[in-house]
């Protein structure tokens, strides 16, 4: 706007704003839903069907069924919304100059729900990729203070809930958002959790998620990793989830925690008045309250 007022970005300068890997999968999952739209491909070509990919070899719908989110919509413009949000939180916060570890929680969500699958009849799965995004990032901002609707505030790692039971109460099938719930849940533990336990308890194997090293050398995630405050705190308890004991990532602690949360309140989600993360870090938050 001219003439004083706030100036918003352009479109081109809002896209190339957005991180490589979150703008790469925003595009690729635009033109699909475009090429179905105007019937350049059929999106009976690109659903998940382990049968045509295994017995026919249409490999390709290992990767399509992950950017078809729907025609155009306001339900395509909902789960774009989300995919954008919070692939980018992950992106800029946690995964920050670590794309080669980003690349491989979304290859660990891909594989795990490529397995699933077949057992529950799912045939696209970019909603559950999603959505297993907002749980991680949901568990590795749980000070973060969140509003809904104006009518409930709550703190973070509650996001996924709200979303699933908002989902049932609208009548939509469950299955998709329980699907990334439990990859997203299967990857936290893996990634944050097992190795505090693995190495009080000294087992041989202590990070089974570690990024392969072929992987980092191609995308160079490992050149140069943020360092937070106080990147680690042995003694934290699990509630801190400050794991990562090599440089393949740091734990957010506290202080580091509510850095990131300062300046990366989601878009569109209001924060509450007067709110001060490094102060709901100290003082801890109610689960829930009714604004």
């Amino acid at each position: 706007m001219d003439g004083g007022g706030i100036r918003q970005p352009d479109p081109m300068t809002w896209y190339n704003d957005i991180p490589v890997v979150s703008r790469v999968y925003l595009t690729l999952s635009f033109i699909t839903t475009a090429a179905c739209a105007l019937d350049l491909v059929s999106p009976f070509s690109l659903y998940f069907n382990y049968k045509l990919i295994f017995a026919q070899g249409q490999v390709w719908r290992l990767f399509t069924n992950f950017f078809f989110f729907g025609l155009f919509g306001l339900d395509f413009v909902f789960h774009m919304y989300f995919l954008v949000n919070y692939c980018r939180l992950l992106e800029e916060g946690e995964f920050r100059g670590r794309t080669a570890d980003f690349i491989y929680m979304l290859m660990f969500g891909g594989i795990t729900m490529t397995a699933v699958a077949p057992f529950v009849n799912v045939h696209f799965l970019g909603s559950a990729l999603t959505f297993m995004m907002v749980y991680v990032w949901s568990l590795r901002n749980q000070h973060m203070q969140m509003g809904f609707l104006g009518l409930l505030t709550f703190r973070a790692p509650y996001l996924p809930w709200v979303l699933f039971s908002l989902s049932v109460l609208l009548g939509a099938d469950p299955t998709i958002d329980l699907i990334g719930i439990v990859c997203g849940h299967a990857y936290f533990w893996l990634k944050f959790i097992f190795p505090q336990i693995a190495e009080i308890r000294h087992w041989p194997i202590q990070r089974p998620l570690k990024t392969p090293w072929l992987l980092r050398q191609v995308l160079g995630g490992a050149q140069q990793a943020v360092q937070f405050a106080d990147d680690l705190t042995v003694n934290d308890d699990f509630g801190q989830f400050a794991a990562d004991t090599d440089d393949e990532g740091f734990g957010a602690t506290d202080d580091a925690t509510n850095t990131e949360e300062s300046n990366q309140t989601p878009t569109g989600v209001d924060a509450g008045a007067g709110s001060d993360i490094d102060g709901e870090a100290k003082h801890p938050i109610p689960d829930a309250a009714v604004e």
